[in-house]
């Protein structure tokens, strides 16, 4: 289930059942189902993946097909992730950050002082 995601903007249904091995219904079904997959569609009505919802099929593909859950474990397993992926760790270091910070203001002041003069 490690498949090569092609390098582009846009894929087609089409493509997508080709990159998967899904058939096109089952693709449109779990559009409905998962919340997470929602390609958006062209003039013509023609549904255009991007490489994220490309990604996304093949994590709902791994864990219905390999880790057997049910459409319901799934959508849950995907709620959770999507809960715990929404808090960012930066390692923030606050004294360098304000050292940097003073550094600037004082460059900032340098400069005006020679802009007023």
């Amino acid at each position: 289930m490690n498949q090569i995601i092609p390098d582009k903007l846009f894929f087609k249904i089409g493509e997508v059942a080709d990159i998967t091995g899904l058939e096109q219904h089952v693709l449109r079904y779990w559009e409905d189902e998962f919340d997470q997959l929602k390609p958006t569609k062209n003039k013509s009505g023609q549904r255009l993946y991007q490489k994220k919802d490309v990604e996304m099929v093949l994590e709902i593909q791994r864990l219905l097909y390999v880790d057997k859950f049910t459409l319901a474990g799934a959508k849950q397993k995907l709620k959770e992730r999507r809960k715990s992926a929404t808090q960012l760790d930066f390692g923030f270091d606050r004294e360098k950050f304000q050292d940097w910070k003073n550094r600037i203001k004082s460059d900032l002041k340098s400069i005006l002082k020679i802009l007023d003069s």
